[in-house]
């Protein structure tokens, strides 16, 4: 594991910050498993007189395909909720299907390319195909494969594709 010194930060930049009870660091290390490439680049820990125990891990700064993220080990005062997501957008089936089964284990599957992973944070798993066939110009088609989107958990391209054909 790489620890990066935080002076080495650059600015500005919109980090999300996940705030978890006591799986910060757990999360974390799930999360740099599941994305290739991820990197955990610093753990803080609690001071002693700190609202935590001294010496345990306060947050954990890590980087995900180049975006970095904070988790706090907060206490149960604040709750993950799926009114925020994160989207992963994949170029093929089989990147959908990777990241689906690996973010939705122990978790919840849930709609429309959504997910929960076992942490209760929320996912959308997007084909970027699909991100394209929600602006193409024949409504009918558009109105097809929506529909078609609409019945499935996890997203399936060719299924989309067939869809909008139709």
């Amino acid at each position: 594991m790489r620890i990066r010194p935080a002076s080495a930060k650059r600015l500005p930049t919109i980090t999300p910050f996940l705030w978890f009870d006591h799986e910060a660091e757990e999360a974390a290390k799930f999360y740099v498993s599941v994305f290739k490439g991820g990197e955990i680049l610093r753990i803080t820990r609690y001071p002693e007189g700190g609202p935590g125990p001294a010496g345990s891990v306060m947050t954990v700064n890590f980087r995900l395909l180049e975006q970095e993220f904070v988790a706090l080990n907060g206490g149960p005062v604040y709750k993950i909720t799926p009114a925020i997501s994160f989207v992963v957008e994949c170029r093929t089936q089989r990147e959908v299907d990777y990241y689906w089964r690996r973010l939705s284990a122990g978790g919840k599957k849930v709609q429309c390319g959504w997910l929960e992973d076992k942490f209760g944070v929320s996912w959308q798993i997007v084909p970027t195909e699909f991100l394209a066939m929600i602006e193409d110009k024949d409504a009918a088609r558009r109105q097809r494969m929506f529909s078609a989107m609409l019945g499935m958990v996890k997203l399936d391209i060719k299924k989309l594709r067939a869809a909008a054909r139709r």
